[in-house]
């Protein structure tokens, strides 16, 4: 099987970019994996020990998921959907959670694509969607389909960051694609744009300090939000897209027709009455139950305090 076959069959499957990288290099380390540790090291991490603990060498080489990986089929699926009309008292909730749970409407999309690609070739594979111990963006980038910002996030030309990532680890031997220049150029709006500056000089480039992000501030953080950076985190009650809403990159970026990533508007006050039960059985299938009941409670309370204080 050619690469270029594979790359016409995952955009069959739904996927707006798709690309090659190489399963590993001579010495078996995966691109950026140094870049990684200094930040674990530096203890940007936070407390997200997934990060941190043993999984974080399994990183460092891609074969440590499947022996006999050859190469990284990269796709990226956009989830850009238009504004929900927002009223006054609305929560601010990031837009990858507007809708479906994205690991669901990935898995389900690779799996797709993984059947298809069968049907012509028998080979070993493994489906990563996010949680799966693989520096996404560092393959992604590899595999052509963005570079990496100086917001951390993939960015592409002309699709922008609102996409998700998801990759099949394959034993197929296909021919991989090369990474694209960085176009950020002396742009610095989402660094400037960061309320809590979660954004740091790292070398001769930029950093994400998660322990600063919004974020991590309110879904990863299971205590309470550092008393310095609550003003910053004003009625975000699930994550934060303002270093992306303010890319340039984004501004004309294409907008998804799955409804799968269709939100409506979340008032603060209704959130704050969901009981347990009422909060598992509303988000039952999206991302937002990763902060947990008392964590998004944590998250409402606060945003409707810091609303009357002003």
């Amino acid at each position: 099987m050619r690469a270029d076959e594979v790359l016409q069959i995952a955009h069959e499957c739904g996927f707006e970019l798709a690309g090659i990288a190489p399963a590993g290099t001579p010495c078996g380390s995966a691109p950026d994996f140094s870049r990684y540790q200094d930040w674990v090291a530096q203890g940007m991490a936070g407390e997200m020990r997934y990060l941190t603990d043993r999984r974080a060498e399994v990183r460092r080489d891609v074969r440590n998921l499947l022996p006999n990986a050859r190469s990284v089929i990269c796709v990226g699926k956009l989830y850009n959907t238009p504004d929900p009309p927002r009223r006054e008292g609305d929560a601010r909730i990031s837009r990858y959670a507007w809708g479906r749970d994205y690991h669901l409407t990935m898995r389900a999309a690779l799996e797709r694509l993984t059947g298809r690609l069968l049907e012509y070739e028998s080979f070993d594979h493994k489906i990563c969607v996010d949680t799966a111990p693989l520096l996404e963006r560092s393959f992604a980038r590899q595999a052509g389909l963005g570079w990496i910002g100086k917001n951390t996030c993939l960015i592409n030309e002309p699709l922008g960051s609102w996409f998700f990532l998801g990759e099949i680890v394959a034993s197929l031997d296909l021919e991989p694609g090369s990474p694209p220049p960085d176009r950020c150029g002396s742009c610095t709006r989402c660094i400037e744009a960061c309320p809590t500056q979660a954004l740091v000089p790292s070398g001769d480039g930029w950093t994400l300090d998660a322990r600063r992000c919004i974020s991590y501030l309110t879904i990863e953080l299971r205590g309470p939000i550092p008393d310095e950076l609550r003003a910053g985190v004003g009625d975000h009650v699930f994550g934060c897209d303002i270093c992306q809403d303010v890319c340039p990159w984004n501004s004309k970026a294409p907008v998804t027709e799955d409804r799968d990533f269709a939100g409506t508007a979340m008032p603060l006050a209704e959130l704050a009455q969901l009981s347990p039960e009422a909060f598992r059985e509303r988000f039952k299938d999206s991302p937002i139950t990763r902060a947990t009941y008392s964590g998004l409670m944590r998250n409402v309370a606060a945003a409707l305090a810091r609303r009357e204080n002003h």
